[in-house]
């Protein structure tokens, strides 16, 4: 960490935001409340994450809080090989008084730019963790492992979004009470703003999956689960929101099962506002992450659950993610063991009982409040040097 770096004011100054994938994670939220809170100018850089999602870079020049210019830059995309693409797309940005770096290839490059004297403040904001990321003992694991100990060492500051992730990164590297100052920031939803469900929708219910359609976000179960209630004569309709390697497989396992009329695969959804539409008109929220030990959930804090926190939906998710006990004591959520029938169980027992639907749907409102981005940023943010 360097010593000099000085502590940055939001309004009238400069960043960089550069992060990889176009979802909805906590860099757009942040580009929106540096832009809404006095910030004169903000890049905001989104890189490729994976290779079925969108190919481009895609650079953002906002001006005094107004989207100024917009470019995109095509290179391949075969990740993870192609990542060392991202450093040089594009190869010139502007200077600025903090970069954030979503993850420690482009965080290097703030660190490379901070040296140059092209940036003042540089900030590491972890998304993930997990252990033995691309194999263990491979040279690509070994390699990512020391560039990112590299960054949380050398950054102004570090952010990790759960507490198991903090701890999990910090002990993988040896560095318990070394490195930067960290911060714990989950992620969090734009909560008066996001459209909620209604008892209503308990009448005519609908069932909701949102995520990355991969092997550990337990789509089989899921599927498995919406084929046994139909075999107990209770066709309950659901909608699976992500894109993935698995789409097509999930769509044809759908025909299969007999579910192709009451299941609607939307493939990956650009607009998130589109997203908290869907969900805002579901009744139950689903997340049968498979319990691996090596699985992402487990360090994360998986966006997708406070979407449905935000929209007001009783979620049913496994024992993965690190927030699941808080989900099921506070937040209205149940958890139940990653098989078809848990969750066939639970989704019956759920929809058999207005009054306590209604409950879970207030707890998971109430729950939300807490993670509304603009308390999250303007209680953390001062912390890591970057202040209103």
């Amino acid at each position: 960490m360097s010593a000099e770096s000085p502590v940055v004011d939001i309004p009238g100054g400069s960043f960089v935001v550069a992060t990889s994938g176009f979802a909805d994670g906590p860099a757009q939220p942040l580009v929106r409340y540096l832009n809404e809170h006095g910030a004169s100018q903000v890049t905001a850089v989104a890189h490729p994450l994976v290779s079925e999602g969108p190919a481009e870079h895609r650079i953002q020049y906002f001006v005094d809080g107004q989207l100024d210019n917009e470019r995109r830059c095509r290179r391949p995309n075969l990740p993870p090989f192609t990542f060392a693409l991202d450093p040089i797309s594009p190869v010139f940005l502007p200077r600025s008084d903090a970069w954030f770096g979503f993850n420690c290839l482009v965080t290097a490059q703030g660190l490379a730019r901070r040296r140059l004297h092209r940036t003042r403040r540089v900030v590491h904001w972890n998304v993930d963790f997990v252990p033995n990321r691309f194999g263990p003992n491979s040279a690509m694991t070994k390699t990512y492992e020391w560039l990112d100990r590299l960054c949380c060492v050398r950054a102004d500051g570090r952010v990790e979004l759960s507490e198991a992730a903090r701890r999990g990164r910090s002990e993988l590297y040896g560095f318990e009470s070394a490195g930067c100052p960290v911060e714990v920031i989950p992620m969090g939803t734009w909560q008066n703003e996001t459209p909620k469900t209604s008892v209503d929708n308990f009448d005519s219910p609908r069932l909701v999956f949102l995520g990355h359609l991969v092997e550990r976000m337990g789509l089989d179960t899921l599927i498995d689960a919406l084929h046994l209630l139909t075999q107990r004569g209770r066709v309950v309709p659901c909608d699976i929101i992500g894109g993935g390697p698995l789409l097509e497989d999930v769509r044809a396992r759908c025909v299969a099962a007999g579910l192709a009329e009451s299941v609607t695969v939307h493939g990956f959804v650009a607009e998130f506002a589109d997203v908290e539409q869907i969900l805002s008109r579901a009744a139950v929220a689903l997340a049968p992450y498979e319990p691996s030990a090596d699985t992402f959930s487990r360090y994360a804090d998986p966006g997708k659950l406070k979407a449905y926190l935000g929209a007001g939906l009783p979620i049913i998710l496994t024992d993965v993610p690190p927030n699941a006990a808080d989900l099921r004591l506070r937040g209205g959520g149940s958890i139940v063991e990653a098989t078809p029938q848990a969750f066939a169980d639970e989704i019956e027992r759920v929809l058999d009982d207005r009054e306590q639907w209604r409950q879970r749907h207030r707890s998971a409102l109430d729950y939300a409040r807490l993670f509304d981005w603009e308390t999250l940023f303007e209680t953390s943010l001062p912390a890591l040097g970057i202040r209103l």
